[in-house]
């Protein structure tokens, strides 16, 4: 199956990926593991991460590339496929498909184009709003798996952003 994708070099993304099973929350339950996965990735294929919200069975993440790639798929089949080893390394048991992959991720995953500073602002604070719109949370900042808190730190947003987690 080929897939349309839209490959800009050093572009912008938004993502979305998610678990098979919506009611898992091993995201959260070995997020060292899946933070070893992504960091491994960002070794021999870099990319920054400009946003990123981890949640029980899914996880958004905006990232840009750098000026002369556009290979984000191979960085998503690398993050999945390190994290279900890893967590085959350490007792966790995943189902496989009779193709040998694994049962955990979604096979495809929602991308975004970034196309301006109003839509990177929008698809950051999408992110870090995630946890509450779950209801995991009644205040952004109290979500501990999310880039909210370095973005708080770099002066980019104040610690009360979104106030007292009332969506309108």
């Amino acid at each position: 199956v080929l897939y349309r994708r839209n490959l800009v070099v050093g572009g912008t993304y938004f993502f979305t990926v998610t678990l098979m099973d919506r009611r898992s929350s091993v995201l959260l339950e070995h997020i060292e593991l899946f933070r070893q996965s992504v960091a491994a990735v960002k070794l021999t294929m870099p990319f920054e991460i400009v946003a990123w919200v981890v949640l029980p069975d899914h996880c958004h993440a905006v990232w840009r590339l750098p000026p002369d790639d556009d290979n984000y798929s191979g960085r998503w089949r690398l993050i999945k496929s390190k994290f279900v080893r890893l967590l085959k390394k350490h007792g966790v048991n995943i189902e496989m498909r009779t193709d040998g992959s694994a049962l955990l991720w979604q096979r495809r995953f929602w991308e975004h184009t970034v196309t301006n500073a109003l839509d990177l602002n929008r698809c950051v604070e999408y992110c870090y709003i995630n946890p509450l719109k779950h209801q995991l949370v009644t205040r952004v900042r109290d979500w501990s798996y999310s880039s909210f808190h370095r973005d708080v730190a770099l002066g980019l947003f104040p610690a009360d952003w979104a106030g007292n987690g009332k969506l309108a």
